[in-house]
């Protein structure tokens, strides 16, 4: 089958575009609004990728196009949609799609409002490690060139994101998929501009532990909203958390460079990790995926030390850039409050006597919708400035969209140091001065200026 991927820039789209030529089938892609790192990597698969929508990339022997969610793509202008409607062609969502194809094999779901692409990732990584053959599909890129998709030829492990499928399918990507396991990783309010309360964010992943069978494994990050609808499963469920629980849990957390900890099972046998990567949310995340693998005897207890030890994360994920400079460069996710969080928590925790210093682009809906503004009062706490990049505009007009002062007045009333940058040079301007005790994390789900590429020579120029 001939498949056209239109906005296969989307990070969802690009892996299920990779897993569907790993499947046999000739893909091809198209995006105007491409940023770094997708768009870069995009570049290393060899899949043929426009850079604007125009109906001759829809070529004559297309037999399926995969439409992605943003609503740019479904504008009435766009000239591939156009098209592919004028010849009648069949026009589905990646989730779609990914559902049809996967029906059949035995699913492990990844959810959660946070963790579950660097969860997938090291799912996927550490079964590939230890000789297995998974299928998988990641929204992130891994770090150390593995592949985002898979088709494999043994379980299937998909990253279940709970945003909507589209813009006319307000289901979760995740309630379309068939579930046989799943490792749910946290449930924090996320996506108000969608979800505006509590409730209604929660609902689908009630709904996706109802789906999964009673006698599939389901692991549970052990926290009080998930203890609050653990009885919507029908089995038994396996908790895990960073602290001990009456399930698997890490102890004796030695941080650094490279941090150790000992994973406790709830036999009471204890496996002494090692990782690279930094953060108590990354502990976390390794208990998940260790006891989800030794909970279904998928892997050994040496494989599982091997696989987690070889593990490198994923692109953004606290990525450090510079390579020369004393004062270090690390990029950051910062999509929702816990992500962001997270990220500045870990940065603080492994570079204690330095003054950390964001930039910080508030990407997302969440970040620019009313709604969500009183996350700034807490989110930069124990940062010593914030550079603030002004939010995007598109689909400002569907939401109660925050200005650029907003943001701005928001965290300097918090007390934390707040500066705007609306261009690179004027961002660069502002780091060119430093005392060299700093460190700076790029915080963003979006191209931050293109700064994560500019800044890191910059910095092992300046201060290397």
């Amino acid at each position: 089958m001939r498949i056209h991927f239109i906005g296969i820039a989307g990070a969802g789209m690009s892996a299920v575009a990779l897993m569907m030529r790993d499947a046999g089938h000739v893909v091809s892609g198209s995006d105007e609004d491409a940023f770094p790192p997708i768009s870069t990597y995009l570049e290393t698969l060899g899949i043929p990728f426009a850079r604007t929508f125009a109906a001759e990339n829809v070529t004559k022997d297309v037999d399926l196009i995969v439409l992605g969610g943003s609503a740019r793509l479904h504008a009435g202008d766009n000239a591939e949609v156009e098209e592919a409607r004028r010849r009648g062609l069949r026009m589905v969502g990646f989730p779609h799609l990914l559902a049809e194809q996967t029906r059949g094999r035995e699913c492990t779901i990844v959810a959660g409002s946070f963790g579950k692409s660097t969860c997938t990732a090291l799912l996927s990584h550490i079964l590939r490690q230890a000789g297995r053959d998974p299928g998988y599909m990641i929204g992130a890129i891994p770090s150390g060139g593995a592949p985002t998709g898979a088709w494999g030829a043994g379980d299937m492990i998909i990253e279940g994101d709970e945003y909507v499928v589209s813009q006319d399918d307000r289901r979760s990507k995740f309630m379309l998929y068939t579930p046989a396991h799943l490792l749910l990783t946290s449930l924090v309010h996320d996506h108000l501009n969608v979800f505006p309360t509590f409730e209604r964010y929660e609902a689908p992943f009630r709904e996706l532990l109802r789906m999964t069978p009673a006698d599939g494994t389901v692991l549970l990050k052990d926290s009080p909203s998930l203890r609050a609808i653990a009885q919507e499963f029908a089995g038994t469920p396996v908790w895990y958390d960073d602290q001990p629980c009456d399930g698997w849990y890490s102890e004796d957390v030695v941080f650094g460079e490279t941090s150790t900890f000992t994973l406790v099972a709830p036999d009471g046998r204890r496996i002494p990790l090692e990782t690279v990567l930094l953060g108590v949310h990354n502990i976390e995340n390794l208990v998940g995926v260790g006891a989800y693998l030794l909970e279904r005897g998928l892997v050994s207890e040496d494989e599982l030390r091997a696989g987690v030890a070889s593990f490198q994360g994923i692109r953004r994920r606290l990525d450090r850039l510079t390579v020369a400079s004393k004062i270090p460069v690390i990029e950051g996710f910062g999509s929702s409050y816990e992500k962001a969080r997270s990220a500045i928590e870990a940065v603080q925790l492994h570079f204690p006597e330095r003054r950390l210093i964001v930039v910080f682009e508030p990407h997302t809906f969440s970040w620019r919708n009313r709604d969500g503004l009183a996350w700034y009062d807490t989110v930069f706490e124990g940062v010593d400035r914030v550079i603030v990049i002004p939010p995007p505009e598109t689909g400002a007009g569907s939401h109660a969209q925050l200005t650029h002062q907003d943001i701005l007045d928001r965290i300097a009333a918090a007390g934390v140091t707040a500066w705007g940058a609306t261009t690179p040079s004027e961002a660069e301007s502002l780091l060119t001065d430093l005392a060299g005790d700093e460190v700076l994390l790029l915080l963003s789900s979006g191209p931050l200026l293109g700064l994560p590429a500019t800044l890191p020579p910059l910095f092992d120029r300046l201060y290397g």
